[in-house]
């Protein structure tokens, strides 16, 4: 029961990445809400995955606070937006913290050739105003590379790749 509970769970989360890089190509905003709706989903995901209090909700709560504290910085240096702040903060509630290391390595790489495929985009229509990056994508992509790769079944990853 609480293994459907979970899956269920990374469902909706998968469903609410997709709708935050969506609105980020369309709006450039990442709308509260949904950031809000990431958090709140949080503590149910712990209790569907076993985590205990202590250490491991505690630790996902550091992480998030960390990785808030320094985006937060970011942010105020104007290198980041701020719904891309709360998005991957709300993130560390819910992946592991080795595995969220490897959600912001894939999602620099990806926000990386984004970038890239952006501002090549950007030079060929000749365009002006300033080059506006939806990084919500590379988060997305980020996360959910390390969803299918960490959290779903050793049974429907051997299947797909198949």
């Amino acid at each position: 029961m609480q293994e459907t509970i979970q899956y269920g769970l990374l469902i909706a989360l998968a469903i609410a990445l997709c709708v935050a890089a969506f609105t980020d190509i369309k709006r450039r905003q990442i709308d509260n809400w949904l950031n809000l709706a990431i958090a709140a989903g949080a503590p149910a995901f712990w209790w569907a995955s076993g985590l205990a209090l202590w250490p491991d909700v505690a630790l996902q709560l550091g992480v998030a606070l960390a990785a808030f504290a320094l985006l937060a910085g970011l942010f105020a240096l104007k290198m980041m937006g701020g719904g891309d702040v709360k998005l991957l903060t709300v993130l560390a509630l819910w992946i592991e913290p080795m595995m969220f290391v490897h959600l912001l390595v894939i999602m620099a790489i990806a926000g990386g050739v984004l970038t890239l495929a952006m501002g090549m985009w950007h030079v060929a229509r000749r365009q002006r105003e300033k080059l506006a990056i939806p990084y919500g994508v590379a988060i997305a992509f980020g996360a959910l590379w390390v969803l299918a790769v960490n959290y779903l079944p050793a049974a429907a990853m051997a299947a797909a790749a198949q």
